[in-house]
């Protein structure tokens, strides 16, 4: 059953992978996966992302700056010809983490061609060490800084970030709502989920299971398995389910968890057992016919590698502030592709997130059905003319403008003081 799923899973990727210059596997392969997959995996992640031929000129990096209000992180970026890029990090992490921005990685871009991006971002990961901050630490303020420079060369270019990193297949995005009510009952949890869903119209949901990491524990005790089926009996046949267990379960237990879902037809099992348990996952994967989803969490492009050549998810889902960005983000994309795998990136849920993710999805052929969504963030001053960036109806249009497609409010702006 588990093969008939991936077969349907891989519907339609075989023409989609030729449209993105690289070779489609139909079926898994009898032979060993390693070496079967790695070759092509690595011609995919030796291709460049980001579409210089769209900027002719150089475009010399003068400042980069972080400017900070209250909680609230912004990165201002300029060339030497006065162009302008801005992005709203991750501020829940870069609460932290902005010693790394200021210390580590602001003055490794000065006097760089932003156009080298790729190259740069390789380079920084060596200077003065910084591959051993390896995960949050330090994606996330280097996607804060891709995400700026995007959006100044998406501004000279006079196109919207995802015509930068791809062709646009996506003008507006189906979400599913979000949904964390663990610690409360089944019930209550079940009618939270309900609200939220009618407030933001999403045909697709999502909700916890377990414990969070947990080994095993539910919270509360029981709530997982009375939730799955009121979930299902609530929303009817039509509507498209996932379930998120944040690493809870050992795989024996994943694997007990994973079969109820399958009797209620959940379409994807997030992170069964803890994120960086890669032959485990592939266990579970291996176990069960309800797809297996993962890569949140992941930091590495190597990892993620093993776990698409080993066949070991079947849904990849980096996030684009902790995996470092969209260009990162777009080879575990293009890798997925190559093998039927969908791409469902995870947003983290502050600053402008929810934003980004809408570029980088617009811009993914192998993109979900449906995307994360957390609501609009209303606590930043912006307008945007092409796209009301709320849900309609369960879709949310992707801002066409250039750059991010957002102008934030320059008073507003203006409290913000550079960090020193």
């Amino acid at each position: 059953m588990k093969k008939d799923r991936r077969a349907f899973l891989q519907t339609g990727f075989a023409g989609l992978a030729g449209s993105m210059g690289i070779s489609a596997c139909a079926t898994p392969p009898k032979t060993n996966l390693q070496q079967e997959r790695y070759p092509e995996l690595d011609r995919i992640l030796a291709r460049p992302v980001l579409k210089t031929g769209l900027l002719p000129d150089p475009v010399l990096i003068e400042s980069l700056e972080l400017l900070r209000y209250e909680d609230n992180f912004i990165c201002r970026v300029r060339s030497k010809d006065g162009a302008e890029g801005l992005s709203v990090s991750n501020n829940m992490q870069m609460i932290s983490l902005y010693p790394i921005f200021v210390n580590r990685l602001q003055g490794f871009f000065l006097g760089k061609d932003a156009r080298d991006l790729e190259n740069l971002l390789e380079g920084v990961y060596v200077h003065q060490s910084n591959y051993k901050l390896q995960n949050l630490a330090l994606w996330v303020p280097l996607a804060t800084i891709e995400f700026a420079i995007l959006d100044m060369l998406g501004r000279i270019a006079r196109q919207p970030i995802g015509a930068l990193i791809g062709d646009i297949h996506h003008p507006e995005i189906a979400v599913y709502q979000a949904n964390n009510n663990r610690g409360r009952s089944a019930k209550e949890s079940l009618e939270r989920i309900q609200q939220n869903v009618a407030e933001s119209q999403a045909k697709a949901v999502k909700f916890k299971v377990g414990g969070r990491m947990s080994k095993d524990a539910d919270d509360p005790p029981g709530r997982t398995e009375e939730l799955i089926p009121l979930v299902r009996q609530a929303f009817g046949d039509d509507m498209t389910i996932y379930a998120d267990s944040n690493g809870s379960y050992s795989v024996p237990e994943a694997i007990r968890v994973g079969k109820i879902l399958q009797e209620y037809r959940i379409d994807f099992y997030e992170e069964p057992v803890p994120f960086d348990w890669y032959e485990e996952t592939k266990m579970v994967t291996d176990a069960l016919e309800v797809p297996v989803a993962g890569g949140e969490q992941e930091p590495s492009l190597h990892n993620f590698r093993w776990l698409i050549g080993n066949d070991a998810l079947d849904i990849v889902q980096p996030d684009i502030f902790y995996f470092g960005g969209m260009i990162r983000s777009m080879r575990v994309a293009r890798m997925g592709a190559a093998f039927g795998k969908v791409c469902t990136p995870h947003i983290s849920g502050s600053g402008l997130g929810y934003l980004y993710m809408l570029h980088f999805v617009s811009a993914v052929p192998n993109a979900g059905p449906f995307h994360e969504f957390k609501g609009l963030n209303r606590s930043l001053p912006l307008t945007c003319p092409t796209s009301p960036l709320e849900s309609e109806n369960g879709t949310v249009k992707v801002p066409t403008g250039p750059g991010s497609g957002v102008e934030i409010d320059s008073d507003y702006l203006a409290r913000h003081q550079v960090v020193g």
